[in-house]
């Protein structure tokens, strides 16, 4: 466990100095929005199904 903790606290230390905060909010911002349209398509799909089945 010791051994993992030292692992994530130097991969912590190095994307913190790899990635300005700028480009890291835009990073989480893109794949949030590419997420939610999926989501989003998904649902429809999902609710088109629903209802052919219901009518038919």
């Amino acid at each position: 466990m010791k051994r993992f903790q030292s692992f994530f606290a130097l991969c912590l230390v190095l994307l913190t100095f790899s990635l300005s905060s700028c480009e890291l909010a835009g990073d989480i911002f893109k794949a949030g929005a590419w997420t939610a349209v999926i989501g989003i398509v998904l649902v429809v799909l999902l609710v088109g199904f629903i209802i052919r089945k219901m009518r038919g």
